[in-house]
């Protein structure tokens, strides 16, 4: 037979795990052939590339990212290739099976839930007796009629053989991401996630673990995320990964997610003194900080042991913290979400993901829909419309914050312009980029695309025309300019500001600067930006004060290295008037 697995990914740079488990636990039985698209990808093109495979077994591995356009590319498989055997599996079909082979009538087979061995199982049946009754966790079809059979115990971890050592991932092992688990299951019961489904927690053998992650790194590998649930669960377990990790990680970077609230003061100070800076990335879910909410969903969470976690860790400055919420979870209203977001925002990750409730098959939220009022889409990825206590239109509302939340405080463009803008010029950062978010869509700049130049210019239109209270423009529009010019590592050409020095303050500036800091005044021309703020910046930078009776010029040096930018901040020279926003 000819076997191919496929799957859509959100990525090119994302690789599926699934597949190289599926093939490696076949194999060598059956050869199987792996095939990854993405979800921008035309579906013919994918359908085209699928059918010159000349498969006799397609299998997909489906999520909510990718099952309507996997359903799409299936749909036209089907006319072309009307006597293969298409089978799926992944999270999105293992609940409501029965849905999924009602509605997909192009489908064979479903395999539900944990799916090596029904796999291997299901291979060996069409190769032979076709008696799909025998394969435990499987759906099929008999006389028109849709069978689903008993689930499969759970799997043997130590019987898995490696999904990390084929050949033909090597060549791209360093430009794409390698997902790579070291236990399955998850200890909590979270509701709005499939993960509360599985009882228990199994673990890989680690010194299998740590063979794995050496041939990976061995090959190539820059990025290796860990697909574990909640990865520090063990304690002793993930210090000796940790370790493993600091003794041989060779510059790749390894992400986790982990439990904040449950992490030990030893673990936290062993990461802190040994952790090389930037090896390590945390992904921490926090989703809410409303008890009430926390308690509907059965989220066991301690928000006050968790920010003394991420503060910790923020301190050592060794590891960044990817911090998640969730909007629109029960007995959370408009009012509560602002507070679970300044309350999160106040611990300043270096990234806030602002994502929204989805309802998702075999979840006890999506069974509870009714009890709170929850109404959502039929159709992946189920993402959630209103419910008793926020409404469509506050749903829509809180979306348009997070557009500009990663555009302008995820991406770091300008930290220094945010950290003024969301501690000192509105009341909160909800109500900044609530505001900001509200303008941005007015402006239709949603439905465009944005250069570099035009998220300076464009948050600056903004803050011209807004009026709170507690914003001083002046400030605003210099620490943009300085955050614009550290974003380059070369002298930019142009500045999406209207330059306010005339030719007589240009060359003043330049001669004093060159003086000041004993540089040959040509020389200084070829590497420098001049630029002035009317207010004492050394005395904004040390105190945050503003003073308008020392006017600074900045002096921008330019290397054209990785350290591109050197600013140097001198008292305005005198004669010279500074240029007013």
């Amino acid at each position: 037979m000819n076997i191919v697995v496929a799957t859509l990914n959100a990525k090119y740079i994302h690789t599926s795990l699934a597949l190289r488990c599926l093939k490696a636990f076949a194999e060598p039985e059956f050869k199987v052939t792996m095939a990854e698209y993405t979800i921008k990808d035309p579906v013919m093109s994918i359908a085209a590339d699928l059918y010159s495979k000349k498969p006799d077994v397609i299998g997909f591995s489906c999520y909510i990212w990718n099952i309507e356009e996997t359903v799409a590319v299936i749909d036209m498989l089907r006319k072309v290739l009307p006597e293969v055997k298409i089978l799926l599996g992944g999270p999105e079909v293992s609940y409501d099976t029965e849905y999924w082979m009602n509605r997909l009538t192009d489908v064979d087979f479903i395999i539900m839930g944990e799916g090596e061995e029904t796999f291997l199982d299901l291979l060996r049946q069409i190769s032979t007796d076709q008696k799909y009754h025998f394969v435990f966790g499987l759906a099929y079809r008999k006389a028109g009629q849709v069978i689903v059979n008993v689930g499969r115990p759970k799997l043997d971890l130590s019987t898995i053989p490696s999904p990390y050592r084929f050949p033909e991932d090597i060549p791209s092992l360093g430009n794409r991401v390698v997902y790579f688990e070291t236990s399955r299951g998850c200890p909590f019961n979270c509701q709005f996630c499939l993960s509360s489904i599985e009882v228990g927690v199994r673990y890989f053998d680690i010194e299998w673990v740590k063979g794995e992650i050496t041939y990976l790194i061995d090959h190539g590998a820059k990025l290796i995320k860990f697909v574990d649930r909640t990865f520090n669960i063990k304690r002793e377990y993930a210090m000796e990964v940790f370790q493993f990790l600091i003794d041989n990680h060779r510059g790749c970077v390894f992400q986790f997610e982990i439990t904040a609230d449950i992490m030990r003061p030893e673990v936290l100070d062993f990461l802190a003194e040994h952790a090389p800076p930037g090896i390590f990335r945390f992904e921490i879910g926090v989703q809410s900080t409303n008890d009430p909410t926390n308690l509907a969903v059965q989220r066991r969470q301690n928000f006050e042991k968790l920010s003394r976690t991420v503060v910790k860790v923020k301190e050592s400055g060794k590891i960044d913290q990817h911090l998640d919420l969730i909007a629109g979870l029960p007995h959370e209203d408009y009012d509560t979400f602002r507070k679970t977001f300044n309350d999160v925002f106040a611990l300043r990750p270096e990234e806030l993901q602002l994502g929204f409730l989805k309802m998702l098959r075999g979840t006890g939220l999506r069974n509870d829909a009714d009890k709170y009022g929850y109404i959502y889409m039929d159709r992946a990825p189920y993402e959630m419309l209103g419910n008793d206590l926020m409404p469509f239109g506050d749903i829509v509302k809180i979306k348009r914050i997070e557009d500009v939340l990663e555009k302008y405080w995820n991406a770091h463009r300008m930290d220094r312009t945010m950290e003024y803008l969301i501690t000192q010029a509105y009341s909160s950062p909800y109500d900044f980029f609530q505001a900001f978010g509200d303008y941005w869509e007015q402006q239709g700049w949603s439905r465009i695309g944005h250069q570099l130049d035009h998220l300076f210019s464009r948050l600056w239109e903004f803050l011209e025309a807004d009026s709170a209270d507690l914003l001083n423009k002046d400030v605003a529009f210099g620490l943009l300019r300085i955050d614009y010019y550290y974003q380059h590592k070369y002298k930019p050409r142009k500045l999406w500001w209207d330059d306010r020095l005339d030719k007589k303050d240009w060359n003043s500036s330049f001669k004093f600067a060159a003086k000041e800091l004993g540089m040959d005044e040509r020389e200084l021309q070829k590497k420098a930006m001049i630029d002035r703020l009317p207010f004492d910046y050394t005395l904004w930078q040390q105190e945050g004060r503003v003073d308008y009776t020392a006017p600074t010029l900045l002096v921008m040096l330019y290397s054209g290295e990785e350290t591109s930018m050197e600013l140097i901040a001198l008292p305005h020279p005198g004669g010279i008037v500074a240029a007013q926003t």
